[in-house]
């Protein structure tokens, strides 16, 4: 049996460096990705105003056909993005949700309490502060708009204080957003379907039963939820239900139980680590695994045993999540922040939806949020988080009023004329950028306050 050879101290750091927790995975992957959102936002404005317009709206519906054998899809790159690739956004959502109420910060109800009810609190006062403007009008259809907070541009501008918020206001804030995002699926689900097709609807319950049982009969086996995923999706396409609901249903059916446990996982990378032989001379050498084939079996051996100790749900959520952060989401921003100014005058800002949108997330947010934080925590339903305070609530629900993807989405599910979705995009944007602005300003008041007082200790994220 091989001697264990102890890391060096770069090497013990290197390693220490490397482990995150899901936490600070998923925290990472989204600041990053909201940097790459506002680049692809501000690159789709310029764009749609320079004197490439015209190429701009020739790319976004520019038809692309999908086939196989005898059967096709035709439809424009923009509904591809919004339509399909979408919805690999929304089953990463699903899988963050199933995630986060098994053993995250939804998993027991008085963790849960709080950032749900104030998600409720964010979707109630919006909606209505929109129907004020638009209710007995044509645009009433669009209240779901300022109802959703963007994950990625919320926990970027958090991101921008470092270690001078308490670790529980960034958990309540991803809590809360995550808690949104749930409720958006669900008004998409409820709201914003046009017409039913029984025969479709029929076979995604089919598809959706096939995965429960998997699940049941213990199978981890990845092409099979890949498989019953996709035909789910196709199904509720052509049910009249949007696809992107499918992207949530499928995730809440992927199994979150591995195949074996890490106490059994650990004993068998043991066993497989100290029968490969170390030699000195030549184990420190790139080479040194060409010179012992046998160490490369031992290497896909100890790979297979971590797929069988990673749940089938982490290993979709850590392979999808990169893709959806950093491709996805900016090219729906790409595709639909694409706001045109041409012909518009300084009354468009008064316009009923624009005013509607922009007063939902830059007041109705944070008043909705602060408010059924507040009540959920002085009748003793919730408490708030260590070192949290209620300032920080007020900062942190400002920030709930960056709508953007969401908001941008259901803006297209709401209006299919281009002047009414210039006017949603004209609100969801000024909206979301005055609500960022405010929240971040905020908080930095609030950090310099608290400062002065002696109220603070820095602390890591």
């Amino acid at each position: 049996m091989a001697d264990h050879i102890p890391f060096s101290a770069e090497e013990e750091n290197n390693i220490q460096a490397e482990t995150y927790s899901p936490e600070q995975w998923f925290f990472n992957k989204e600041v990053i990705s909201s940097m790459l959102l506002l680049v692809a936002s501000v690159s789709a404005v310029y764009w749609a105003n320079s004197f490439l317009s015209k190429t701009y709206d020739h790319l976004m519906h520019m038809p692309l056909v999908l086939g196989v054998g005898h059967w096709d899809a035709s439809t424009t790159f923009l509904h591809w993005v919004n339509d399909g690739l979408m919805s690999l956004f929304f089953f990463t959502v699903g899988l963050e949700i199933k995630r986060e109420v098994l053993v995250g910060e939804l998993a027991s109800m008085k963790m849960a309490l709080l950032p749900i009810i104030a998600a409720v609190g964010g979707m109630l006062v919006p909606g209505l502060i929109y129907m004020l403007f638009n209710h007995g009008t044509p645009y009433a259809a669009g209240w779901g708009i300022p109802v959703a907070t963007d994950i990625a541009f919320s926990l970027g501008a958090i991101a921008l204080f470092g270690k001078k918020l308490p670790t529980g206001l960034r958990v309540f804030l991803a809590a809360f957003a995550i808690a949104d995002d749930l409720g958006a699926v669900m008004i998409i689900a409820l709201f914003y379907t046009k017409g039913i097709v029984v025969s479709y609807l029929l076979a995604a319950v089919i598809f959706v039963l096939a995965l429960f049982i998997a699940n049941i009969l213990w199978v981890r086996w990845l092409p099979v939820y890949i498989v019953l995923g996709i035909a789910t999706w196709v199904a509720i396409m052509g049910s009249g239900v949007h696809a992107t609901v499918a992207g949530v249903v499928v995730a809440l059916l992927i199994p979150a139980q591995a195949k074996y446990s890490t106490g059994r996982f650990v004993r068998k990378a043991r066993r497989i680590i100290d029968r490969m032989e170390y030699q000195e001379d030549i184990s420190e050498y790139w080479y040194s695994i060409l010179l012992q084939p046998e160490h490369l079996n031992s290497v896909h051996a100890l790979e297979k045993a971590c797929q069988q100790v990673e749940t089938p749900l982490q290993r979709l959520e850590h392979a999808l999540h990169p893709w959806v952060a950093f491709l996805i989401l900016p090219l729906f921003a790409f595709g639909n922040a694409g706001l045109s100014f041409e012909g518009m005058h300084m009354s468009s800002a008064l316009h009923p939806v624009t005013l509607g949108i922009v007063l939902g997330l830059f007041v109705g947010k944070p008043l909705g949020i602060a408010t059924a934080a507040y009540i959920a925590v002085k009748t003793g339903v919730a408490a708030l988080p260590d070192e949290v305070r209620w300032s920080h609530i007020i900062g942190a629900s400002m920030l709930g009023g960056i709508g953007f993807t969401m908001s941008l989405f259901i803006s297209g599910l709401s209006f299919f004329s281009p002047e009414l979705l210039n006017y949603s995009k004209l609100g969801v944007l000024a909206g979301s950028i005055l609500s960022g602005l405010g929240g971040v300003i905020f908080l930095g008041w609030n950090y310099r306050r608290m400062k002065r007082r002696g109220m603070v200790a820095e602390t890591a994220v």
